[in-house]
């Protein structure tokens, strides 16, 4: 299949894998890309620029196939060195970046100097015009139903991606809820050029995670996800567990006052926690509702492979059959 993301990323399926903090290591990006999808680092998992520079001259070793590196410009308890993790990706010969959270805008010219495409995840039509604006190559669109952080307007995808389509010009791929080849389909009759998976990416074979956390996924239900962080306008999509219920039990009672004091013992380093020791308690962790389409925990190729086979069999005989 080919579509405009395919050709400006030089992959074979229009698929991405969404960088997921404590999950995007080398392993997980290289199996995607392997699959013929577009594998992606996340960035701020590693501690430092070096740390970075490995985890790239691993992927290197793992697939010859494009990859990309996830930079997440979020609030947070630290402050990244840009710059360093920045100069580790061009001097690993990385060409393409997925950007999140705040502008990218100010690490744009090192990018584009570089050669490198990037592709921002926007939550609503006017970010994706603005990154249109300051030079992104493709926005991400990224829905209310995602996990992580869906924004503050809390529009869905089936009125999320026709938007996009009627104000964009460069090319968009369909975020939140994605996990099957219906859902690609869809996001192609809506007018993205093809999909990002975060969650269902987790459950899977080659995901360098524990094992409970596949598990719990494919246990979950699309009504098992909460919102947290609302009072704080930094809203993030997660799995339920008894923390995340007592942590929505205190933004309640703080309301408009809650501060990320109140709260920070629930987010701060539970990603480790949860996603290398399994401790599904720990606190809180992005799950988007396509936890409710999840039923199995295949390879990454086996997966995409999947997906796109459901793909081409709607397209070319049900939709073809419709048509008719």
């Amino acid at each position: 299949m080919k579509t405009k993301i395919t050709e400006l990323f030089g992959i074979e399926h229009p698929i991405i894998q969404g960088g997921m903090h404590y999950v995007g290591f080398a392993e997980m990006a290289a199996a995607v890309s392997n699959a013929g999808g577009l594998g992606i680092i996340t960035g701020l998992t590693q501690k430092t620029p070096a740390d970075l520079a490995n985890e790239i001259a691993r992927c290197n070793d793992m697939t010859d196939k494009p990859f990309g590196v996830n930079l997440t410009m979020l609030p947070g308890f630290a402050n990244p060195d840009y710059p360093g993790y920045i100069k580790a990706i061009i001097e690993g010969g990385v060409k393409i970046v997925e950007t999140a959270g705040r502008s990218p805008e100010p690490l744009l010219p090192a990018l584009k100097e570089a050669g490198i495409k990037v592709i921002h995840k926007c939550t609503s039509v006017r970010h994706s015009l603005k990154a249109e604006k300051i030079g992104c190559d493709a926005v991400s669109v990224d829905g209310f139903e995602c996990g992580g952080h869906p924004g503050e307007d809390d529009i869905p995808n089936m009125i999320l991606l026709p938007r996009a389509a009627e104000e964009l010009s460069i090319p968009f791929v369909a975020s939140g809820g994605m996990g099957n080849g219906k859902q690609l389909v869809a996001a192609l009759a809506l007018g993205a050029d093809g999909i990002n998976m975060g969650t269902r990416f987790i459950a899977t074979k080659d995901a360098p995670v524990h094992q409970n956390v596949k598990e719990a996924l494919v246990q979950a239900t699309e009504l098992d996800t909460r919102l947290i962080l609302r009072p704080l306008r930094n809203t993030e999509r997660v799995l339920t567990n008894s923390a995340v219920e007592k942590m929505i039990e205190v933004e309640k009672a703080k309301g408009a006052e809650t501060t990320i004091d109140d709260v920070k013992d629930f987010i701060a380093g539970v990603y480790p926690k949860v996603m290398q020791d399994g401790d599904l308690e720990a606190g809180a962790w992005s799950c988007g509702m396509v936890a409710g389409l999840i039923h199995d925990i295949p390879t990454c190729q086996e997966l995409i492979d999947n997906i796109m086979a459901e793909a081409n069999s709607i397209i070319a005989d049900r939709l073809g059959k419709l048509a008719s």
